[in-house]
This record gives C-alpha cells, structure tokens and sequence, in this order.
C-alpha cells in the first residue's frame, strides 16, 4: 500500500525553531520526526512513499533522497503553494487503496492493523481516532428538577481526537476538489453523501507537535522515550 506522508506546512507556531527548516525536520533524540514517521511505517510493512512537501522542501530531500539506505522506495511532491491536507494528493490519483499520515506528528500507531480493519469494513474512509482522557478542574453536579441526584468530583472526559492518520479507497478522489483539508471538507462531504467513514480507535502513543511549548516539552516526557526505544 502507497502511503502519503503530508510534509508541506510551514509550521509558524513552531517559529523560531522553523524559520529555516520545515516543521518535520525539527530534531528529537538526534533524528528529524520525520524520521520517526518513516521508521514506523517501515517497522509495520509500508515502504512505497510519497512525501509531499513545499516549505524549504530541499532539506528533507537532502535528507532522505530516494529511500534507498532506509530500505524504502520515496517519491517526493513538491507544492509551489499552499494545497492544505486534501490538496496536497489532488493531482495524485490512486487506483488502489492507500494511507494518508502527517509528516510532523509522533506515533506508534500500527498502520497494518488499521488497513485489516478498513478492509474488513468495506468504507470508502477510515480514521484513526486518538483516545484520551482530560480531567475536569471542578467537580460536576446531575440536577434533575430542583433536587441534585449526583455529584462527581474532578471527572474524566474522554476524547476521540482526529489524528489526521486516514485509509482512503481510490473513490475519495472523486470527492476531493483543489486546495482541500480532509477534516473541513472533504471527510464532511464524505459523511453527507452517505458515504460509510469508520474510525479506528487507539490509545497508545500520538503527539501533534503543534506550538513550541509542546515540543520543548516532548523531549523531555517519558513517552517519547519509549517511542524512541520501540523505533529503533
């Protein structure tokens, strides 16, 4: 299976860490994230890649090249402009099921066991869904009428976040017009034609390095660790 692995923002929260490198080349533990993504995705199979990419672009090609050493075969997409997440594969069309994977964000998710549950779902979409809990800061009263019937101190809400980590049948494209993001546009039209969209549920490790608090951070947290121990 082709996987695409989006590479083309230029990460201006990030500044100034990204003035003269693109978001995914941004070190932890001595490697770009970019490495980490790519390491994962061969650690579960997938070595044909695309990477798309615009923003100072000649440094991760420079980089990575071909793919060779890696053992991976890499192709590159260059943007000339801003295409957003859906736009970035537009002219790209697939007659075969394929992956679509961020190039800036962290995780150990396996990508195998996402395309077998995919399949066996027979939907045009699946999006793998990052579950989490946040705790309230304050405790939560039920109130029915004018009596409480419940109280609960701090709760835990939990979360399905959207990691931008999709499959996609060939179909999509039908359904993708110029410059898109798959979370506004496209996987909304999906949903409002009918189409079957799936999630994929999982809970292990998924960061989205998205500001310099969270990156600086990361680096010191011991889950990053242990995503370096597994990739390596």
């Amino acid at each position: 299976m082709k996987v695409f692995i989006l590479a083309g923002g230029e990460g201006t929260r990030l500044r100034p860490y990204t003035y003269t490198i693109p978001k995914p080349m941004m070190e932890l533990g001595g490697k770009p994230i970019l490495w980490y993504v790519i390491e994962n995705l061969k650690k579960k199979g997938f070595k044909d890649i695309v990477i798309t990419c615009g923003y100072e672009h000649g440094k991760i090609i420079d980089y990575f090249g071909d793919g060779k050493d890696l053992g991976i075969k890499i192709e590159y997409s260059i943007e000339k402009e801003r295409l957003n997440t859906a736009g970035s594969i537009y002219g790209k069309k697939q007659d075969r099921t394929f992956a679509v994977v961020m190039g800036d964000h962290l995780t150990n998710i396996d990508l195998s066991k996402m395309l077998d549950h995919h399949k066996k779902s027979g939907a045009i979409a699946t999006i793998a869904l990052y579950k989490s809990s946040l705790p309230l800061e304050y405790g939560v009263a039920e109130v029915n009428g004018n009596k409480i019937t419940g109280f609960h101190e701090k709760p835990l809400l939990e979360h399905l976040y959207n990691t931008a980590i999709y499959i996609f049948e060939p179909e999509i494209f039908d359904y993708i017009n110029e410059k898109e993001d798959f979370a506004k546009h496209v996987i909304p039209r999906l949903i409002s034609s009918g189409k079957k969209v799936v999630p994929y549920i999982f809970d292990d490790v998924w960061f989205d390095i998205g500001r310099v608090s969270d990156y600086e951070q990361l680096r010191e947290t011991f889950k990053i660790m242990k995503l370096f121990n597994d990739l390596r």
